[in-house]
């Protein structure tokens, strides 16, 4: 077992394409709406903003913002707009197939599209005197399952699924604000 030097340390498991995505799509936004700024003005930008926004708000919510996090005390998972909150105790398994894979004591498996991952195992030559290095989706594995075996015999937090409330009311926004434009454009 790893043992913390500091024992409420948080960690966070995301995809790690997820931020490279998120700014690259964030620097072709900009450039796009630099783009609309130029040949047609500020009218014309506001009129064609939300629907960039649009995109890059898929892009946050699906590469972005699922991720895993764990402390002492449980795990929280965000997929997309749904977050689910749990204590270790109400673990029964903790498993990686091709995503990581919580298993509740109610019988529901909570998948984390954001986190650890099997990956395809790493073909370079090793040579006789080196040791072979473990896969980082193992690694984190290992981390997380020494986190549980820690802490599963703690107190029981119930098992919490919430939506997420603030990227909910930007989609709304942007959605009000594409409907304007449309609006507006077709008068």
């Amino acid at each position: 077992m790893t043992t913390d030097p500091r024992p409420e340390a948080v960690r966070t498991f995301r995809a790690a394409s997820g931020p490279v995505s998120f700014v690259l799509c964030t620097l072709l936004a900009l450039f796009l709406l630099g783009d609309a700024v130029v040949r047609g003005g500020w009218a014309q930008t506001l009129l064609l903003a939300p629907w960039v926004l649009l995109g890059l708000w898929v892009v946050y919510e699906i590469a972005f913002v699922s991720k895993v996090t764990i402390d002492d005390r449980g795990a929280t998972v965000q997929n997309l707009l749904r977050r689910t909150t749990f204590g270790w105790s109400r673990v029964r398994d903790v498993d990686l197939r091709w995503q990581l894979v919580f298993t509740l004591d109610d019988g529901a498996d909570v998948t984390c599209f954001g986190g650890p991952a099997r990956a395809r195992p790493v073909r370079r030559p090793v040579r006789e005197d080196e040791e072979a290095k473990a896969p980082a989706g193992l690694r984190d594995l290992t981390e997380i399952r020494d986190r549980w075996e820690s802490g599963r015999d703690g107190e029981g937090a119930p098992v919490r699924r919430t939506w997420d409330a603030p990227a909910l009311i930007v989609l709304a926004g942007l959605l009000a604000w594409a409907v304007a434009s449309v609006l507006i454009a077709g008068a």
